[in-house]
């Protein structure tokens, strides 16, 4: 069964590239950079470090593997790989260990609090980039959780971390909690992302809230609040939030599932809780009707900005770094960015314009 699988999975992988490519045109005449793109999966994903990336691509999924695609149209992107359900921390640090070809550290002090290795997996043989520096600046995407991890790894980039200063000598410190590499980093793009939290798994679950090094933990709303108070935005950054949804307003003022959205199974039940919960959050936060409307997994209100953060909606025409810069929202399910499982969805139009309108700017 399993070589059928594969077999199966090799002649789609064959033919939908050349089919999801028809149509892509690159004109490079307007670009002002060509950064690398960075890709980081969300909750559950995987990305290139992985081996079940080479049979499923995490982005492209049945479409085959979007970011080969890219890359053969003269694009340079790379899919990153970190702890599926783990912590925005610990995949921050995964992620800056894999850009810079390091191993893993996640800290004197944030080992010992929560009681794990300090050290994690080495990529000094196998680094994701060739070079990452203030001249050879990068963009970050994460979908879903991925945001939170990318912008977390940002804010570290830019300011340390002043913890992990005072528990460890000058000597053993990793570069990522020392600050001051703010203008690594080009351009933040979230794609779905809880950013303000998310009510999939209810607001006041305390079987999350247990563990605080978890996925789980971050994204509840009180903690994703919490977390954006710590990730101030930098003038030399360029972000952008694009927020998904599936669903749709009736008359009566109800939600319901778009019918023109293809909405993955994995979002079904999911989505219909969202779409009838309101509330207030252990920590005070009211949830209320403008939280109904999601993807089957995230909040659209939530995908947006950062609350704390300055914001305007998306016009290609004034973009400034600083500032949040909010897109029109996309109609689709939480998977559409990765090119949904059942029903493939051609996502490298999309992505290629966006390309295409960051290495304008």
């Amino acid at each position: 069964m399993t070589r059928i699988v594969s077999f199966v999975m090799a002649l789609l992988m064959y033919f939908f590239p050349a089919l999801n490519l028809s149509g892509i045109t690159v004109d490079k005449t307007n670009w002002k950079t060509d950064y690398d793109y960075v890709y980081c999966h969300g909750l559950n994903g995987w990305g290139s470090y992985d081996l079940q990336n080479t049979v499923l691509p995490y982005w492209g999924m049945l479409g085959g593997d979007m970011i080969k695609n890219l890359n053969s149209l003269g694009y340079k992107c790379h899919s990153a790989s970190v702890n599926p359900d783990g912590s925005a921390w610990d995949r921050a640090c995964e992620l800056y260990a894999q850009l810079t070809g390091t191993r893993v550290d996640y800290g004197k002090a944030h080992s010992e609090k929560y009681g794990h290795d300090r050290y994690g997996t080495d990529f000094s043989k196998k680094p994701l980039l060739t070079a990452w520096s203030s001249e050879h600046k990068i963009n970050l995407l994460g979908h879903s959780f991925g945001g939170a991890t990318i912008r977390l790894m940002a804010g570290l980039m830019a300011n340390g971390d002043r913890e992990e200063q005072a528990a460890t000598a000058a000597d053993d410190l990793s570069p990522l909690f020392t600050g001051g590499k703010a203008d690594w980093i080009y351009s933040i793009t979230t794609l779905a992302a809880p950013t303000n939290g998310t009510t999939a798994y209810g607001f006041d679950d305390p079987e999350r809230l247990k563990n605080h090094d978890t996925a789980a933990y971050d994204m509840h709303i009180d903690c994703a609040l919490a977390l954006n108070e710590r990730i101030p935005t930098e003038d030399c950054t360029y972000y952008f939030a694009i927020p998904c949804s599936a669903t749709v307003q009736k008359e009566n003022g109800e939600w319901a599932f778009d019918k023109s959205v293809h909405v993955e199974i994995s979002c079904m039940a999911t989505g219909e809780r969202m779409m009838n919960l309101t509330g207030t959050t252990p920590g005070g936060y009211v949830v209320d009707e403008t939280w109904l409307e999601n993807d089957g997994m995230v909040n659209t209100v939530s995908a947006g900005a950062p609350f704390n953060a300055p914001s305007q909606s998306l016009d290609k025409a004034n973009i400034t770094p600083g500032i949040w810069n909010v897109a029109e929202v996309y109609r689709g399910d939480h998977m559409a960015f990765c090119g949904d499982l059942f029903r493939p969805n051609n996502i490298r139009p999309f992505f290629a314009a966006w390309m295409n309108m960051i290495n304008e700017i």
